[in-house]
């Protein structure tokens, strides 16, 4: 029995080597004192300096960041609405628009980008900001309808029912009572989502504007020429924010558990 418990530990140790060591050697030679990636020349903080300074870069970050906010509120505000909307439906055909609102999740993101780009096409909509923050809030509408759907799940109806017993009407019911419960979960949801427009590329390729770079973009082209420790210092950047988000997200997914029994005593 101690000897598959050590194997098991020795393979799960092994798993986590190969998933990590390369983001690890990335940090490392971000602080690298050579341009070179291929050999340490002792610790530096150059690379973080120069990549402030690139105004490329930093004009694609501001860029991502504007779109990943704007996509996030707008998916929020649907995603939301179509939680709440599909918890108060009871006809057979419920489970076709739950899986019809979660194809874009499962449908490749280079179809996705092909249909974009067609029907923009189609459209004569120009490509810039304006096709980029459609199609992300499109893939980033289920993240958060999931996460509101299994809040409302588990969501006691007694408190909505007992509000409009008291007189309160359906809409201020749900802003006095079903929005703020389920207000950890479109939070926990926009985080997710968040961090997923932030990493696209392949959707992005295919409907972004030829005078307009988001980071993911800006980093893949860069890329093409090899990895500088410019891209890493970046990267390291990026991993830390990633980091802050899954905290950030963990720890509002435990409060979106707790206990909802002062909203039953305020009712």
């Amino acid at each position: 029995m101690k000897k598959n418990s050590k194997l098991s530990n020795l393979y799960l140790a092994l798993v986590f080597l190969i998933m990590y060591l390369p983001i690890l050697v990335v940090v490392i030679f971000s602080f690298n004192n050579s341009r070179l990636t291929v050999s340490w020349e002792g610790f530096s903080l150059q690379w973080y300096e120069t990549l402030f300074q690139d105004d490329t870069l930093m004009e694609a970050l501001v860029n991502s960041l504007i779109l990943g906010v704007l996509s996030c509120l707008l998916s929020a505000v649907i995603g939301t609405l179509g939680a709440v909307g599909l918890s108060q439906l009871h006809y057979k055909s419920k489970g076709l628009l739950e899986y019809v609102s979660l194809l874009p999740l499962m449908i490749p993101e280079i179809i996705l980008g092909m249909v974009f780009l067609a029907f923009f096409s189609r459209l004569n909509l120009p490509f810039g900001m304006v096709t980029l923050l459609i199609g992300h809030t499109v893939f980033c509408i289920p993240y958060i309808l999931m996460e509101v759907k299994a809040r409302l799940v588990g969501m006691d109806k007694s408190l909505e029912e007992a509000a409009m017993d008291l007189g309160a009407s359906p809409m201020r019911t749900f802003f006095d009572i079903t929005l703020p419960l389920i207000m950890p979960a479109v939070f926990s949801g926009a985080l997710l989502a968040f961090a997923m427009s932030m990493d696209d590329v392949v959707i992005s390729v295919f409907i972004n504007g030829p005078r307009l770079s988001t980071l993911p973009i800006r980093v893949y082209t860069q890329m093409k020429t090899g990895v500088t420790p410019e891209i890493n210092a970046l990267c390291t950047l990026m991993l830390i924010a990633s980091i802050v988000i899954l905290f950030v997200y963990s720890l509002v997914r435990k409060l979106s558990g707790r206990d909802v029994s002062e909203k039953k005593q305020e009712i």
